[in-house]
């Protein structure tokens, strides 16, 4: 019985790494909300600040067990499984879903993010004017990022490390989206479409045993800026977890009342109903990236007259809403049995 339950739990935690990873995915929603709603929120920024120079000492003595153990490294490995699974399956199919059924995307992620603020402020008493002064400052942010125009895109190699450093705010800072970060950053469809693609693409050939794409000086030029997006990524996740870490130990009160503030914020991200706005070239053409879909540039957002669409979108709202609150009675179950 501990076996099997053991086992269920490591497919739950790569479960919760795909829901992670097709959340930071999504411009607009955060892989960070996610792991506060399915209960492993603290787990996770704490086992990432075990990775400092501890840690760092048993790895190179050999101590590879200790070091494992040290780190935690199951749970961190069992998540980042899944949310490497999730970012070449879960997340294509997201893709898609927005392309042809965007409404009920949005709708759906929408419902999820209110179920979230309820999840999350149903258990937190400590209000004051200090909390509510937090939770001011952390709407005012959120909402002020959704309303930004986006840069246009850099590839200098330094400018990609800084955009891995502030694109894994959203999973470690919930509310925080690390994709609609790199959208404003002018980087999403580099970083998160063309290199992801040409990583994709390098696989294939090496499975396939065509090695011709060393020659490719393109596909060398974007698997350089994934390779250096990647560091920067993980620069940002450690340091991020080392900064929070010691915010959620002294100030525990007044960052969880913030993060409220931040995932009420991207409300603004995430409302259903809007206009996309596709960048255009100088003589008004759509601009398309290399996958061939148009580059979004921003949002105008609207509030809807009632129709059918609009209906559906609302009962897709709701069905958001009941994904987390079984998350919640998932995660109670779960706490209750490990009790």
């Amino acid at each position: 019985m501990e076996s099997t339950r053991t086992l269920k739990d490591k497919i739950f935690l790569v479960l919760k790494g795909l829901g992670m990873g097709a959340a930071n995915k999504v411009p607009g929603v955060s892989g960070g909300v996610v792991a506060f709603v399915a209960g492993f929120y603290e787990e996770f920024i704490y086992s990432l600040k075990k990775i400092n120079g501890k840690a760092f000492k048993l790895l190179i003595n050999g101590r590879y067990k200790s070091f494992f153990n040290y780190i935690n490294g199951r749970f961190l490995g069992l998540l980042f499984l899944g949310m490497v699974i999730s970012y070449f399956s879960v997340s294509k199919l997201l893709d898609y879903l927005i392309i042809h059924y965007e409404l009920y995307v949005w709708s759906v992620f929408f419902g999820m993010i209110i179920g979230s603020i309820y999840y999350i402020n149903k258990d937190f008493r400590d209000w004051n004017y200090k909390t509510y002064t937090s939770l001011a400052i952390g709407v005012i942010i959120g909402l002020s990022i959704s309303f930004l125009n986006p840069a246009t895109e850099n590839n200098n190699l330094w400018f990609v490390f800084f955009c891995g450093i502030i694109s894994v705010s959203g999973m470690t800072l919930p509310g925080f989206s690390g994709s609609f970060i790199l959208i404003l950053l002018g980087n999403y469809v580099l970083l998160l479409v063309d290199s992801v693609n040409a990583l994709s693409d390098t696989f294939f050939d090496i499975i396939k045993g065509d090695f011709s794409f060393i020659n490719n000086s393109e596909r060398i030029r974007m698997l350089k800026v994934l390779a250096v997006f990647t560091l920067g990524s993980v620069t940002g996740l450690v340091t991020f977890s080392h900064i929070l870490s010691y915010i959620l130990k002294r100030f525990k009160s007044i960052t969880l009342s913030a993060i409220i503030g931040f995932i009420v914020g991207s409300l603004g991200v995430v409302w259903p109903w809007k206009k996309t706005i596709y960048k255009l070239s100088a003589n008004g053409e759509f601009l398309f990236d290399s996958t061939g879909e148009k580059i979004v540039e921003n949002y105008n957002r609207y509030f809807p007259t009632w129709s059918a669409e609009t209906g559906y979108a609302i009962l897709f709202i709701l069905l958001g809403i009941a994904i987390v609150l079984a998350l919640e009675i998932y995660g109670q179950k779960t706490r209750r049995t490990h009790a």
